[in-house]
Formats: structure tokens, sequence, C-alpha cells
């Protein structure tokens, strides 16, 4: 009896206290929820999210689709300022004036004494005026504004482009960080799993030895099967917060509050499938529609330097009053208004080559725009084929893991099952357990590169909707 009770002591209660200490360590770093897991130990009051909701958070809050937003607005407001030179335009001005010296002329019927005409001061000369006017022009024909008008929708469909590319890339990156963050945390319940198991197989290990059953051994390699476990546990963990970072920053996520993810892994599954029979379609793919528009804007340029040369027509009308007297104290008691209408016309004769070089230039920077257009699609057609051959080859290989999972789980039972027989050797149960874990870390890892693979592929077809 005091040889049963000095056994208990020197092994049962320090093995007792370390696995409990492995599995108070693993509950306290994760929740023990399997379809909702967070980084935090109270995760009660914590908000749930799912993809569409992170999607639906990104596409609120993001600072960089904000500032495509802002840059939108901005664009509208340069338009409207450029195409503001159509408009009437109103200006006041008006000069004070104080002659010191009266102006004079020559006088027709004054000669001096050599012959030659003598200057008189002029009678109707004042010594104060103020001359205030009033100007209105409109413009009826400028080649810059009629640019300004043509390219003025274009430029709001670039802007618009760079908003819509803006969430796409937060649709594709904002998914797949979430799918990263579940493939971890997925990770760390198979592992914490793996631990529990292996914990009792080093039990059972370290009893057969103390019976004289196995030898040292045995045990010896279960305990190195369970650190490994456990080294794997934490390194998953570790990962859990960075990954959380950076789902926060794709979602522009500043609340101080943390949050759990939310996901159902059967409706996951179900949708991994997309129609792989669909015909690649260049014109669906935002970077097309905008080497598409930058060749319009281009082409417009053209036209404006080829139209430079025209003359620029506009009408003015000019309202004048006249305030003259000797007597600055008097100079308002009378006016002589008069006012002008008429047309103005400029014609550009010699810009020192100008038009002609902008005109080259602007034809060299539309074949530089046809040349992106070319490569563009040959992207395209590299980025639909990669991620065509991805997702195909992710989705068969996960088939194959999800055999596996079976077969290994299948093969652990029998061979743990005779192993505690004594049939077979502890080597068996180790290689067991083994492709147990590993087939099932292959099944998670190939699920998530299918579901990220879809997302490639729904890109390079610009079919991503968001």
């Amino acid at each position: 009896m005091e040889r049963i009770k000095t056994l208990v002591l020197q092994y049962l209660i320090p093995i007792f206290s370390y696995f409990l200490f492995i599995h108070v360590s693993a509950q306290s770093l994760v929740n023990n929820h399997p379809d909702s897991l967070s980084p935090s130990v109270n995760t009660e009051s914590m908000p749930y999210f799912t993809l569409e909701q992170c999607l639906e958070y990104a596409l609120k809050n993001q600072p960089g689709l904000h500032q495509a937003s802002i840059n939108q607005d901005i664009t509208r407001l340069s338009n409207s300022i450029a195409l503001s030179g159509w408009l009437p335009q109103v200006s006041a001005s008006g000069n004070l004036e104080h002659y010191i010296q009266l102006p004079s002329s020559p006088s027709p019927s004054g000669q001096g004494s050599s012959g030659t005409a003598t200057n008189v001061s002029k009678s109707i000369s004042y010594s104060n005026y103020f001359l205030p006017q009033v100007s209105i022009t409109q413009a009826i024909f400028t080649p810059s504004l009629l640019y300004a008008l043509r390219v003025a929708p274009l430029f709001n469909t670039q802007s618009r482009q760079i908003t819509d590319s803006t969430k796409i890339y937060l649709v594709s990156a904002v998914s797949k960080s979430f799918y990263n963050l579940l493939l971890t945390l997925e990770q760390i319940d198979v592992y914490r799993e793996d631990t529990a198991r292996l914990g009792k197989s080093y039990r059972d290990a370290y009893y057969q030895y103390k019976g004289g059953i196995v030898d040292e051994t045995n045990y010896e390699q279960a305990l190195i099967l369970l650190n490994n476990s456990k080294a794997q546990l934490r390194q998953a963990l570790e990962l859990v917060k960075p990954n959380y970072a950076s789902l926060k920053q794709l979602m522009g996520y500043s609340g101080n509050q943390d949050f759990n993810v939310r996901f159902d892994t059967t409706q996951m599954v179900k949708a991994i499938y997309i129609d792989t029979t669909q015909v690649l379609n260049f014109e669906k793919r935002i970077e097309y529609q905008q080497i598409k528009n930058n060749f319009k804007i281009q082409s417009e340029l053209i036209k404006y330097y080829r139209r430079e040369f025209l003359p620029t027509l506009g009408a003015f009308y000019n309202y004048n009053l006249s305030f003259e007297n000797n007597e600055f104290s008097s100079l308002f008691s009378k006016s002589y208004p008069n006012s002008i209408i008429g047309l103005s016309v400029s014609v550009p004769i010699f810009t020192g080559f100008s038009r002609v070089r902008n005109l080259e230039k602007s034809r060299l920077q539309q074949k530089l725009i046809e040349e992106t257009e070319t490569n563009i699609k040959l992207q395209v057609s590299r980025e639909y084929q990669s991620s065509l051959g991805a997702y195909k080859s992710n989705l068969y290989n996960l088939k194959i893991q999800e055999n596996n999972i079976a077969l290994s789980k299948r093969v652990y039972f029998v061979t743990n099952l005779q192993y505690k027989q004594g049939i077979v050797p502890y080597l068996n149960v180790i290689t067991a357990e083994s492709n147990l874990i590993t087939s099932k870390i292959n099944y998670l890892n190939t699920l998530f590169q299918v579901l990220s693979s879809k997302i490639d592929f729904e890109k390079a077809m610009g079919i991503l909707s968001y």
C-alpha cells in the first residue's frame, strides 16, 4: 500500500498537473465554440462578423475607398471649373485719376515764329476723373472650352472606374484575409484536439511502461509527438492576432472593441463551386475599361490640338460712367455714361510650332495606350489561365484530402486498437496519428486554397461582385 502511494505521488500527480496545465492554456487562448473563434478570452460581449458583414463594413469604412470617393467629387468640381468659361463673365473696374499737369495737344491754328505748331491746353480737360466700368464677356467658340466640354464625362468615368477598382481590390483582399484567419482558427481546433488525444496516448504509454508491457521508448515517442503538437498549437495561436490585425486594416476597422468571426463550414463548402465553362471577356475587366476610357481621353486631346488653329470668337458689352471735375469735392456731381457692344475675334497665326509638337506628342502617347491595352490583354489571359488551373487543381485536391481524412481516421482507430491488444508496435500508432493530423491540416489548407483561387478566378473573369 505504501508503494502505491509513493507511485501516485511520484508519477501520477505530476502527470495530471501537466495535462491540466495544457488544457487550461488552450482554453484560455481559444474559444471552445467550433464555428466562432477569437483570440480574446471574454468573447460574450464582442460582435460577430460574417464574411458578408466584413465586406459591407470595409465598403463603408475603408479609408482608401473614402479617398477614391473624395477624388470623384474633386473630379466633378474640376469639370465644373473648366466648363464655367461657357457662362457669361462679368467684371467691374474703376480708375480714380488726378492730373498734376493737364494734357495738351497740338493746336492746328497756332504757329510759332519758326512755323511749327504750338501746344495749348485743352479747354475741356479736367483735373479729376473717376472712370468706373462694368464689362460682360461671353465665349462663343474656343477650342479649349470645347475640349473641356467633351472630356468632362470621360473624366467622371475615369474617377468612377478608380473607385470600382478599389472596391474590387477590397473585396478580394478582405475575403482572402478572412479565409486566412479562418484557416488559422481551424488549425487551432485541430491541434487542440490532437494535443488532447496525444496526451491520452502519452498517459497510456507511460502506464504500460510502468506495468512492464512496453519499453521506455514508447512513452518517450508519445511525449515527442505531444511536444510537437503543443508547439504547433502555440505557433497557430500566435498567428491569430496578426491575422486579425490584417483583416481590421483592410476593413478600416477603427473600433476599440475586438470582434469575433462567424462562419458556417457547411455553407462554405457549398460555396466553392463556380462555372468554369464561362468565356473570358476582356471588357468585363476594370483594367481594360480604364484603358479604353484613357484612349478616348487621349483622342479628344488630339482633336483639341488639331482645332487649336481655329479662331476664338466671343461677344462683349461694356458700360462706362465718366465723372469729371476740377474740384475733387464736386467730382460725383455729374456723370457722362457710355456703353458699347461688339464681337471679338482672335486668330493664332504663329505659335512657335508648339501646336504641331503637341499634336505629335499626343499621338505618341496614344500609341503608348494602345501598347498598354495589348499588355493588359496578355496579363488578363495569364491571370485567367493561372486562376482557372489553380481552382481546378485545388478542387480536385480537396476531394482527395476529404477521402484521406476518412481513411486516416479509420486507420488510426484500427491501429490504436491493435496496439492496445499488443498486435502492432507503438510506431504504427505514431505513423497513423501523424497521417491523421496531416490529412486534417491538408484538407483545411486545400479548402481555403479553393476559396482563394475561386476569388482569383472571379477577379480574372471580371465578375467579382462588390
